[in-house]
């Protein structure tokens, strides 16, 4: 009688010990999709630098010389596309926005306009 008892509460034991594990799984999986819509609301798709347009080459060969574009953002702003460059300048690394027509953007300008 008291193997049967025991084994009673050895199989409880691992019914409740499952039960916590997958409402643990339950809660990562929710956590994962949060990061994700978080993610999307910054709205720039990443875009291969060769895409840009040749405004914004002329922009940057013009006001940033020598500047080597290492990574590039696209959005859409309106009716205007909005993109975020990471520039190298002589080995320091800058970020800045520019538009479609090559017109230099300021982050608070872009941020403002989102709202």
């Amino acid at each position: 009688m008291k193997k049967f008892a025991l084994s009673m509460m050895t199989m409880g034991a691992m019914f409740f010990a499952t039960q916590n594990m997958q409402a643990q799984e339950e809660e990562v999986e929710e956590i994962e999709t949060e990061v994700e819509m978080e993610v999307e609301h910054d709205e720039f798709a990443s875009v291969e630098v060769t895409e840009l347009p040749q405004a914004v080459h002329d922009a940057l060969a013009t006001d940033y010389n020598g500047a080597i574009p290492t990574g590039a953002w696209v959005k859409m702003k309106g009716e205007t596309k909005v993109y975020k460059l990471k520039l190298d300048i002589q080995g320091e690394t800058e970020k800045v926005y520019i538009d479609q027509d090559g017109n230099w953007l300021e982050k608070d300008d872009d941020k403002e306009s989102d709202k």
